[in-house]
């Protein structure tokens, strides 16, 4: 009797636990058919979010894992080890033409651009506003004064967008040095130039770089004499820079010199030509012209700095290469070179008490810009403490438009008004 209810018990422990079982591994069932449901639509979400990114950033290699959205800053090429790499680039301190292309109109022509011929359209580029030039389009800016307008002294900048050849789908084989600036000599700008192999006495410099796959680049200057170098642009966008003094001209990409020419013909004015019918493939933005440039012979750099010869002379130092995004309090990266150059005077005069004073131009309401001024003022002084600067000596001070320095109603006037100073108390 007792080994029959003992039996009794095991089978019902037995069915018991076969059934908790059951139960268990039905539940665990359950659990993995949702595991692989997500893991399913993940795969699918993530497969989907590439083609995305495929179309609007094309992958220059079909076997990386990862690529450059067409904002991204491309990372500088590497130049040949023959070229020279210096980064001895400064903005002139005078603004005399800025687009950064944010105020246009998508489809819309650029209301900072006349036209010579061709098509050029405000477009987005991975959702970034650019210039689109297309049907051999060439361009100048908007100058409203006639005749020249470039200095003895003056820099130019604009960035471009790089295509490698093989991330161009039906554009195999295309694009070499096909992106033109060209620095004329003429007083008549109602004339395009030509493109400087055929263009005489026309042109003082001509800079040609490519669109799609290539290293070598050429140039033209004083009207038919040539010269060529190697640099490797990597997808997206790239800097251009181009430093003219008196008869010095200097071109930079991406913060490295490429040529170092020692005489050129004094240019007056510019353009950019865009030859063939490329679509969708050239763009420029952030175009800037100023006054002011490198110094002729930086080598031979004198004792006493900038800085340290302007504050020993009027107690302060006054300079509108510190720059930020536009309505913010954000530095852009070349303001990095001249705020270097204060605070390495100042780390040698540690001592030394200063006012960093921040000013605007008067576009913009007093609401606006006394803050806007007094976050770029802190700014730039939390630059200088990450650059060893003590900042127990430094008072950050927004000005606003209240303090003009020049006529407000002029560009020129407004670039200069705004402006970084570095008073010593």
């Amino acid at each position: 009797m007792m080994k029959r209810l003992f039996l009794m018990l095991l089978v019902a422990f037995v069915c018991s636990a076969n059934a908790d079982a059951q139960g268990w591994l039905g539940r665990l069932k359950d659990k993995a058919v949702d595991a692989a449901k997500r893991t399913v639509e993940n795969t699918v979400e993530q497969k989907t979010q590439e083609a995305v990114n495929d179309v609007l950033n094309p992958k220059s290699d079909k076997k990386s894992k990862a690529g450059k959205d067409a904002t991204d800053v491309a990372d500088a090429g590497e130049a040949d080890p023959t070229t020279a790499t210096s980064s001895d680039f400064k903005r002139g301190s005078v603004i005399l033409f800025q687009d950064d292309v944010t105020a246009e109109q998508v489809g819309e022509f650029p209301s900072k651009w006349d036209l010579f011929q061709g098509t050029v359209e405000t477009k987005t580029l991975g959702g970034v506003k650019a210039i689109n030039l297309t049907d051999n389009a060439q361009v100048q800016p908007l100058i409203e004064q006639q005749g020249a307008y470039l200095p003895e002294e003056f820099t130019i900048e604009y960035d471009f967008y790089y295509w490698p050849t093989t991330s161009v789908p039906g554009n195999d084989g295309i694009g070499l040095n096909d992106m033109k600036l060209i620095l004329a000599v003429t007083k008549d700008r109602s004339d395009f130039p030509g493109e400087g192999y055929d263009s005489g006495d026309l042109t003082a410099f001509v800079l040609k770089h490519g669109v799609c796959d290539t290293k070598e680049h050429g140039y033209t200057f004083n009207g038919n004499k040539e010269g060529g170098f190697d640099y490797s642009f990597k997808k997206g966008w790239n800097h251009v820079a181009l430093s003219f003094n008196k008869r010095a001209l200097k071109v930079y990409f991406n913060d490295k010199r490429v040529v170092n020419l020692p005489r050129v013909n004094q240019p007056t004015w510019l353009c950019f030509q865009v030859p063939f019918e490329y679509i969708n493939l050239t763009f420029i933005r952030n175009v800037v012209i100023a006054k002011g440039a490198v110094a002729l012979y930086d080598r031979n750099a004198q004792d006493v700095s900038a800085v340290e010869k302007a504050i020993q002379e009027t107690g302060k130092f006054v300079t509108n290469n510190i720059l930020f995004d536009t309505g913010k309090a954000t530095l852009k990266q070349e303001s990095m070179i001249e705020i270097m150059r204060v605070a390495d005077y100042m780390k040698k005069n540690p001592t030394a008490r200063f006012e960093v004073q921040g000013h605007t131009d008067n576009q913009g309401s007093d609401k606006i810009n006394d803050p806007l001024s007094q976050q770029r003022a802190e700014a730039i002084v939390k630059a200088l403490e990450g650059l060893g600067v003590d900042g127990f000596n430094l008072k950050a001070v927004g000005k606003g438009s209240h303090e003009p320095v020049a006529d407000n109603k002029t560009e020129e006037g407004r670039a200069k008004n705004r402006r970084v100073e570095f008073i010593k108390r």
